[in-house]
């Protein structure tokens, strides 16, 4: 029923009946988001969202949305504390259901345009990747061939782009984004 509420609100949706199931279609297909339930047969929803936590940082960016008839705030806490992006209950409000699933789609949308929207060159992409790898900026300038101060203006101005105040908090950004790969 729920899989035919959400086709018909234009979603392509993937059934699994238990959680082994649920796991094996996740690695396969790569959901743009999941849904599941926490009482299943052969893996509950929590051992689930474990295994694919285990698997990060592949799936960390996917939506996980616990749709489920538990109510009671130790579940729903449990859920939260584990990663759920969004905690539902039934009986289904599928108007409620149907904008949470835009919300935490268009989150995705966001995070994957932030990183087109960072122009960062060539050199600021060599220098934050170096320093992301512990690398301090004399490091990193004979590595490259290049002057520490060189460097320092390459990872300077990747930080203004990155709306960073520190060289740390540019490094972190970048990956996050996945501008650079350290």
């Amino acid at each position: 029923m729920i899989a035919e509420e959400l086709v018909d609100l234009g979603y392509e949706a993937s059934l699994a009946h238990d959680g082994h199931e649920g796991l094996a279609a996740i690695l396969r297909d790569m959901p743009d988001l999941v849904l599941s339930d926490i009482s299943m047969p052969m893996m509950s929803g929590f051992e689930l969202l474990e295994r694919l936590i285990d698997l990060a940082p592949r799936f960390s960016k996917m939506p996980f949305v616990f749709l489920t008839a538990l109510t009671d705030r130790d579940s729903e806490l449990k859920g939260r504390r584990l990663g759920a992006d969004d905690y539902v209950t039934k009986p289904i409000d599928f108007e409620r259901l149907a904008t949470i699933i835009t919300a935490r789609l268009a989150g995705v949308a966001r995070t994957e345009l932030w990183p087109k929207l960072i122009a960062l060159n060539e050199r600021e992409v060599e220098c934050l990747t170096w320093a992301a790898r512990g690398k301090t900026s004399a490091e990193v300038a004979q590595i490259l061939s290049l002057t520490k101060r060189t460097v320092d203006f390459h990872i300077d101005n990747a930080r203004v782009k990155l709306g960073a105040a520190t060289r740390t908090e540019a490094v972190t950004k970048a990956a996050a984004g996945r501008l650079i790969d350290p």
